[in-house]
């Protein structure tokens, strides 16, 4: 089983704890590395992102826990970007890369909210249509392709969050299913992995990771890889499922991020 995790939220975001609280439980657990992965400053949406004014004091902050754990674990510093992300870009390890709204004419609307939210943006914006608005979430996913600091590839199928049961529309639908294929061809040309992601299980809002099976076997099919992460927001789940995925994904080759980082 992966024994790392770099997509973990703390308080300087929407986390539940702070940083040296997830170290701490990091070691406890025998994990060997660690990445923090703030939300990026995104001046459209302050709701949930790091502020601008907490950018230096969380860079000082994990840098400083790199130094007083490095006999226990490895500390990296990261930063989740969202495609509509303005922060400035030095001093970080790595960065994994996003979409967690649609743009409708400069109207953000937000897919990670619920589904309840969702459905209504749909009503409101595209006639009712959620394969409609399914389509505009995969288009701005293809923007993570403009941005060449990515290290990996965030909860590529996000719009899903709420549909594990097919509550709000049909996956199977030809026009979602060509919606992420295309997403997915373009992504898999960067050469960085796609995420499995566990965090929306501990949350309540799924029983499963996504990308869906199908969606994994396509990406690998066409050449893509895969880190696993847990999508941490809470220090006791930062390896949630982890065992589980072993064989929800059997078959599916999973890589240590760290390795890739080290690699670079």
């Amino acid at each position: 089983m992966i024994k790392s995790n770099f997509h973990t939220h703390t308080t300087y975001c929407d986390g539940k704890h702070s940083a040296e609280e997830m170290v701490l439980s990091a070691i406890e657990k025998g994990m060997h590395a660690l990445g923090f992965s703030t939300h990026s400053y995104t001046s459209r949406d302050l709701t949930y992102c790091i502020r601008k004014e907490k950018v230096e004091e969380y860079k000082n902050e994990i840098n400083a826990l790199k130094e007083k754990y490095k006999d226990k674990i490895r500390i990296y510093l990261g930063s989740e970007l969202d495609v509509i992300s303005d922060m400035d870009r030095d001093g970080f390890d790595y960065f994994l890369s996003a979409v967690h709204y649609i743009d409708i004419d400069g109207q953000l609307l937000t897919v990670d909210g619920s589904g309840a939210e969702q459905k209504a943006d749909a009503e409101k914006y595209f006639g009712g249509d959620m394969l409609s608005y399914a389509e505009a979430y995969y288009e701005m996913t293809k923007k993570i392709a403009d941005m060449p600091e990515t290290g990996f590839i965030a909860h590529f199928d996000l719009v899903s969050k709420f549909n594990e049961n097919y509550e709000l529309f049909d996956e199977k639908d030809p026009r979602y299913v060509k919606a992420w294929q295309d997403a997915a061809s373009h992504l898999i040309k960067m050469g960085v992995p796609f995420e499995i992601n566990t965090g929306a299980i501990p949350r309540g809002a799924r029983k499963t990771p996504y990308p869906r099976r199908e969606i994994a076997d396509f990406i690998r099919d066409n050449g893509g890889k895969f880190i696993m992460t847990s999508d941490c927001h809470h220090k006791d789940f930062l390896l949630c499922h982890f065992e589980e995925c072993d064989s929800i994904y059997e078959g599916i080759e999973v890589l240590d991020f760290e390795t890739i980082l080290l690699n670079k």
